[in-house]
């Protein structure tokens, strides 16, 4: 048994017990607010509020003419936002985890929720045609049904959900509250550096955040259905096994001729292996011939001398014939030889 730090990345015997979050009464608030949350943006931004006008300031400010020195680094750290190498990380993370713990949960969790991810963000992108801040037009417009894909931040919402995914799926209570710590911290730094950059506004980062944070909150609700996906697919590996390894017939081995042993009195009246023939099936005996029948089964399974007659057993004398009788009519006589 291996007792190193290694012995954690083995694969495990069986699939451990691991209870899927529910939907319990503090999610459902949290999922409440922040569904009130993501409203109210929309709607500040619909109407040209004062959040519009923190969007013109902030994008006049240009932060990446402010603090030059940290452009560099931060092309780099925005890609921790971008949905293709986010998810191909995870992905690969979250592979590794399934194999070891025998189950498909945490991919279809990720795939759940990438869904989820592009079809609500998606919708909302070219439902509202928010222009980003390069492409505005006017000063203090809020740049709404103008035909771009702004609002909300999908850099922002795919952070807190690829890297929110991780927290989700941990196994301990500790391991959450460090991934929860974590994945925030990266979500929010990839808002924040959008916004740098100049390719979002400030409302919205605000509004990716609450969208990512909407799906994670939403999860519970699709755990049935991941359960039964899981299900369905390995029923179907199995199925597929069967079909495959039961379709071929067993090999049958070749009935070759089979070697016929010499008794021991055989062998000492000089017959040979080659002189020795196997005894043709005697006819089965009438009703009327009972005797007959009782000794032919007396006989069954011994080697035969050639002519037919059998080869009684070593050590059992065989009887004298009756000398007085005559040949039964219909009979044919056998030759006698040996004794």
């Amino acid at each position: 048994m291996r007792t190193d730090i290694f012995a954690r990345l083995d694969r495990e015997p069986e699939p451990p017990k691991i209870e899927a979050p529910r939907m319990s009464r503090h999610r459902i608030a949290l999922f409440g607010g922040t569904l009130a949350f993501y409203v109210a943006i929309v709607w500040a931004v619909l109407i040209t509020s004062w959040l519009v006008a923190l969007d013109w300031k902030v994008m006049l400010f240009r932060p990446y003419q402010q603090w030059p020195e940290l452009h560099a680094f931060l092309d780099y750290y925005v890609v921790l936002g971008q949905r293709g190498p986010t998810a191909v990380m995870v992905a690969c993370w979250l592979g590794w985890r399934s194999w070891r713990q025998h189950t498909l949960r945490p991919l279809l969790v990720l795939g759940t929720s990438l869904l989820l991810l592009n079809v609500t963000v998606g919708a909302v992108k070219l439902g509202l045609g928010r222009l980003g801040p390069h492409y505005a037009t006017q000063i203090g417009s809020a740049e709404m049904f103008a035909g771009g894909d702004i609002f909300p931040s999908g850099h922002t919402a795919n952070a807190v959900v690829t890297w929110g995914i991780l927290a989700y799926l941990a196994t301990t209570p500790r391991a959450r509250r460090y991934l929860s710590a974590v994945s925030a911290t990266v979500s929010l730094g990839v808002g924040l550096t959008t916004v740098y950059i100049g390719t979002h506004w400030l409302s919205d980062v605000l509004l990716g955040w609450a969208a990512g944070l909407l799906i994670l909150l939403a999860l519970p609700w699709f755990e049935p259905l991941i359960a039964r996906t899981e299900a369905w697919i390995f029923a179907l590996r199995e199925r597929w096994r069967e079909r495959r390894g039961g379709g071929r017939p067993a090999p049958v081995a070749d009935a070759g001729p089979q070697p016929v042993l010499l008794p021991q009195s055989m062998a000492t009246e000089g017959l040979t292996a080659e002189a020795v023939v196997t005894a043709p099936p005697e006819p089965v005996p009438s009703a009327g011939h009972a005797g007959t029948g009782v000794r032919a089964r007396a006989h069954t399974g011994h080697p035969a001398r050639p002519g037919g007659m059998p080869v009684a057993p070593a050590g059992v004398r065989r009887p004298p014939p009756h000398t007085d009788r005559g040949p039964r009519p219909g009979s044919t006589a056998r030759p006698m030889t040996g004794g």
